[in-house]
């Protein structure tokens, strides 16, 4: 789910003057949704990483069909699309298959903000005639559902309090977008956020933060592969709990305030098992480095226990890394435990999902002989060019159309 950066985009359309933002991944779901924002009306040029866009006057309240059921993130439109229009209708969105996906966290919380919701049989249909502060209290930390609160909120009358908001990364991205564009949010990074309304934003240019999911995966790359590199341009601070996990297995890097230098093990030595690999909302560990870290755990030494709390079908992947011949033993949908080390060799698999599809990746480096990956659509929504930074750091992978 590479939300990081599209909650970004998606924002612009709450204001009708030009705006900027810089560091864009240049992925298939930047591209996907760029294109459903010009069928609201906006003027978009996406080159080198930068997005210009003007969404001078909002011309439809009915997203692309297609392009909604390709991406989950589409739900991000609701919020700013009440905030401007006052109406939407879109079918309901798609994007990975990862278990049962309510929208109902979003639905609750703009209902709150004096939405009128109404869901049908292929989608949702929402209205209101002037959206207005309130205290909303999550129905979970559910980072979407909190983008779309926001977004409601910058410009509902009054004063508006979120409970439970979720605190990842790319949240706090958005809330200083916001206040970049004239918003008043405070409490950015907390679990309650408080947003003074204001008549409307203007136009502004914005520097999003590196991906911190591409960091972690790049990292487990650069471990996996015994390389020694070092990463530049990221923030450290926003995986404090995959660095600990790290610290676990015993492997061996350095952080700087905006880098991370990555050393192999020593010749003959291996990674330790873990107890336990328990994703959690942000700050615990982020579901969406479960699957890579996983990879690594297949070359550690003994047991490791997983406990995907998420999601229910998101270890759905662990069937491709036993065709590799990874020790594994499902419990269920979301516990398993690892036998390591782990010789993995070299054949046919498939991408499950963005984040398994980068695991798949990793295991690939790692494995004997050649591996084929089937369905890399999914490793394309969340990763720029993943085979060509890999290249550069020496892997031998190359694209087959």
């Amino acid at each position: 789910m590479p939300i990081i950066k599209l909650q970004v985009i998606v924002g612009f359309i709450l204001t009708d003057e030009p705006c900027t933002i810089e560091n864009v991944p240049d992925i298939s779901d930047v591209h996907a949704f760029l294109e459903l924002l010009k069928g609201f009306g906006s003027k978009i040029q996406f080159k080198n990483n930068t997005v210009h866009i003007h969404t001078e006057k909002i011309t439809s309240s009915e997203p692309n069909k297609e392009l909604v059921k390709q991406m989950r993130a589409s739900i991000l439109l609701l919020g700013p699309l009440l905030a401007r229009h006052g109406n939407i209708h879109m079918f309901f969105p798609g994007g990975c298959v990862l278990g049962k996906r309510s929208v109902h966290a979003h639905t609750h919380a703009l209902e709150a903000l004096g939405a009128t919701i109404r869901e049908t049989k292929n989608g949702l249909e929402a209205q209101t005639k002037g959206l207005k502060g309130a205290k909303v209290i999550m129905a979970e930390a559910s980072v979407t559902a909190t983008e779309n609160a926001l977004m409601a909120a910058v410009t509902a009358k009054g004063k508006t309090e979120i409970h439970w908001a979720a605190m990842e990364p790319h949240v706090q991205d958005l809330c200083h977008f916001l206040n970049a564009m004239g918003a008043k949010i405070e409490g950015i990074g907390s679990p309650t956020l408080i947003i003074n309304g204001v008549p409307s934003l203007h136009g502004t240019s914005y520097r999003v933060t590196s991906d911190y999911l591409v960091t972690g995966t790049l990292a487990l790359a650069a471990l996996l592969t015994r390389g020694e590199v070092t990463l530049t341009d990221v923030q450290p601070d926003h995986l404090d709990s995959f660095w600990e996990k790290l610290e676990e297995v015993g492997a061996r890097f350095k952080l700087e305030k905006d880098k991370v230098h990555l050393k192999p093990l020593p010749k003959g030595k291996l990674f330790k098992a873990i107890e336990s690999l328990k994703t959690a909302v942000f700050p615990g560990f982020a579901t969406d480095l479960q699957a890579p870290f996983t990879v690594l755990l297949t070359q550690a030494e003994g047991e490791s226990r997983i406990f995907e709390t998420l999601f229910e079908g998101r270890l759905n992947y662990l069937l491709e890394l036993e065709k590799m011949g990874a020790k594994i033993k499902l419990h269920n949908e979301q516990q398993a435990t690892l036998y390591g080390p782990s010789r993995l060799k070299g054949t046919m698999i498939t991408s499950c999902d963005i984040r398994a599809g980068a695991g798949m990746v990793l295991a690939a480096l790692v494995a004997e002989g050649q591996t084929e990956i089937n369905d890399i659509r999914y490793i394309d929504r969340g990763y720029e060019k993943l085979d060509e930074t890999l290249r550069g750091l020496g892997a031998k992978i190359e694209r087959v159309e």
